[in-house]
């Protein structure tokens, strides 16, 4: 990894949320050399993390003599939760200097946060991440920043070490703005993969032969590449369920009425996908989208067994 503890400049980090993406993101840390510090609500999950040097506590107050902490949870209830409710780490005699925030919640529950952290002098950057748990072990997380500047300038070496790249794109909750809109496409191109590949797929076409054409046409993505397993041999073990896609075009369509900005495609994406969840594909990867087009389409998926890269 790029960064030392040199360039990281030796502050004491906090880490709130060891799930899916927060443990690989805090292991990311621990290997760069930070003294960090985790708090998980189901402690047992955040426990492997002490192998690497992570030192665990018991509720997010315990992490409020850290310099930065860090925050990755499920939704907008769940950041006011761990910074402002009993026992959060912002309720004790002593603060953080900053709060980071990797979450995918809502530009009102971003902002929120930011107010009530400010006036306890704490400040706080909206930091949400685009990958999954694979892409962070690979190296390629990518994240974007918005917030005070000079916060930021002291985060992005820690921010660096998480990922691959770090984009600062302005004050306030800019950041959310922008992941906003990344998973709307990210819905949508995830749907229309699905709808081509069982388009081809019951007109003769193996997955996988589509799919190797696709990822190396100028259509082609990394995301293309890294779904193509899930695609051809239907291994559904979640990176991100459809529910949390679901939760995430519903920020993008609140975001388009408020803005007066019509999101026709974004609306059907969004029927699609709670079509999905309500057809009992929950807890599952968002590639099950694959399965509920396939019904609909009359085909009998079956796993190719193909060995097929994830470009990762």
């Amino acid at each position: 990894m790029a960064s030392s503890k040199a360039e990281l400049g030796g502050l004491t980090v906090g880490w709130i949320g060891a799930g899916r993406m927060g443990f690989s993101m805090a292991k990311r840390l621990l290997e760069a050399g930070c003294d960090v510090s985790i708090y998980n609500r189901t402690r047992s999950k955040a426990e492997p993390l002490a192998e690497f040097g992570g030192k665990i506590v018991d509720s997010p107050k315990d992490l409020c003599d850290r310099d930065i902490v860090f925050t990755m949870v499920s939704a907008s209830k769940d950041l006011l939760e761990v910074a402002f409710g009993d026992n959060g780490v912002l309720t004790g005699e002593s603060r953080p200097k900053m709060l980071i925030d990797c979450s995918s919640v809502s530009q009102e529950a971003s902002a929120e946060a930011r107010e009530r952290a400010a006036k306890l002098g704490v400040e706080m950057l909206a930091a949400p991440v685009s990958g999954n748990a694979k892409v962070i072990v690979a190296g390629k997380l990518t994240i974007v920043a918005s917030g005070p500047k000079a916060s930021f300038d002291i985060a992005e070496p820690y921010l660096e070490a998480i990922g691959r790249g770090v984009t600062y794109v302005g004050e306030g909750e800019l950041a959310r703005m922008v992941k906003i809109c990344h998973n709307l496409m990210l819905g949508v191109v995830t749907q229309c993969m699905a709808e081509i590949v069982v388009l081809a797929n019951k007109g003769g076409v193996p997955r996988h032969a589509m799919l190797d054409f696709l990822n190396n046409s100028v259509m082609g993505s990394m995301f293309t590449a890294y779904k193509t397993p899930a695609f051809v041999n239907l291994d559904m073990k979640p990176t991100f369920t459809p529910e949390l896609l679901r939760k995430d075009l519903d920020l993008g369509l609140s975001a388009g009425e408020a803005l007066g900005v019509p999101l026709p495609v974004i609306e059907l994406t969004r029927a699609l996908v709670d079509a999905t969840v309500q057809a009992g594909y929950e807890g599952q990867d968002f590639a099950v989208l694959l399965f509920e087009q396939a019904k609909k389409s009359g085909l009998e998926l079956e796993p190719e067994n193909v060995d097929v890269g994830t470009g990762l």
